[in-house]
């Protein structure tokens, strides 16, 4: 018996399989990206947020304090609230992201708070802050997350990231257990990167999924080179091809990094390194079909009496999605873990 079946059976937890039309990491993966339903009474709702996230440590703007954004929306029901919910997007993502779309829209249905927050240089943040963005800033992140806690109160606190935002939540999970946030109760990271290196090679083996990254990540260094003129010329990344390529040529110009496989491995969450300091419940979501995540960084993940890792045969990449009729099953999947966490808080 694998890892993956222990661990929806410690749960409960049926295994997410779709209708065979729609199965398969590919079609999953493309599915994620259609617009939810219902999601205007979201983004009706939000405020947005200005965070002043602490100390800059590009080496761009030492003396200014890194600004985040994010946006702020209440639940729906009336009475208790059943918590605060942060959603923390993937790499080149945004807070408007589908899948941030579609979680907040089903969470503040059920009465949940939700704050889905900004990395520097993601969604319409390019111009706060000089310096760009690196998946190793996690201390302005914490910064920022320390804040968005505070919004809770008494009620519970929760982290959910998905993608890089998973890799982030993984990160912040362990940063609690040396400066703990304000009542939180649980961890949820969808399709998490835990090897970045082995994610770039992934992509780099890919053509679709690199053509779709690498377009996207060139259009948001020219956004970021158009405000700062003075301070970037990304120009020669246009004529490299590769994810690792682009990434060397960005760490060591303008990094502390001797190569990009060093700047991958300081933010990898794999092997051993959850089972060092985690001290919150912290539940993966994945699926053995992710075309851009290995399913085999999970099964090498130490184990931990915190961690749960859920293993769906299908998903893709942040997909979940089934048919007739088509739906997104993502919501469902990440309430089930919150309700628990929430029957968990209370009864402790």
């Amino acid at each position: 018996m694998d890892r993956s079946t222990v661990a929806e059976r410690k749960d409960g937890f049926e295994p997410f399989l779709p209708h065979p039309l729609v199965r398969g990491g590919d079609r999953q993966t493309i599915l994620a990206a259609l617009r939810p339903r219902r999601a205007d009474l979201l983004t009706r709702r939000e405020q947005a947020v200005l965070i002043d996230a602490g100390k800059d440590y590009t080496g761009f703007a030492p003396e200014r304090a890194v600004r985040l954004l994010g946006f702020y929306t209440r639940g729906l029901t009336r009475g208790r609230r059943r918590g605060l919910v942060l959603l923390l997007h993937g790499w080149e993502g945004s807070s408007h992201s589908s899948y941030n779309l579609l979680l907040g829209s089903a969470l503040i249905r059920q009465g949940y708070d939700v704050f889905r927050l900004n990395l520097r240089d993601h969604g319409p943040t390019h111009h706060l802050n000089p310096g760009f963005f690196y998946a190793t800033l996690i201390e302005e992140a914490a910064t920022a997350v320390d804040w968005v806690s505070q919004l809770a109160g008494e009620a519970p606190f929760y982290i959910v990231g998905a993608s890089m935002g998973g890799n982030f939540a993984l990160r912040l999970a362990l940063w609690h257990g040396r400066q703990p946030f304000h009542n939180l109760r649980h961890v949820i990271a969808i399709n998490p990167a835990l090897d970045p290196n082995h994610t770039s090679d992934a992509l780099d083996r890919q053509p679709l999924y690199l053509h779709y990254f690498r377009r996207r990540w060139l259009a948001s260094l020219r956004r970021k080179q158009a405000l700062f003129p003075e301070l970037y010329d990304f120009t020669p990344l246009t004529k490299l091809k590769t994810m690792r390529e682009m990434t060397e040529w960005l760490v060591t110009r303008y990094g502390k990094f001797p190569d990009a496989w060093s700047y991958y491995e300081s933010y990898s969450v794999a092997g051993d390194r959850l089972s060092r300091g985690l001290t919150v419940p912290t539940t993966i979501i994945t699926a053995a079909d992710d075309p851009i995540i290995p399913v085999e960084d999970f099964h090498a993940l130490a184990p931990h009496p915190l961690l749960d890792v859920q293993i769906h045969p299908s998903g893709g990449h942040v997909g979940f999605t089934d048919a007739f009729p088509l739906r997104h099953c993502l919501p469902a999947l990440v309430s089930r873990v919150l309700q628990r966490a929430g029957e968990a808080s209370a009864e402790g």
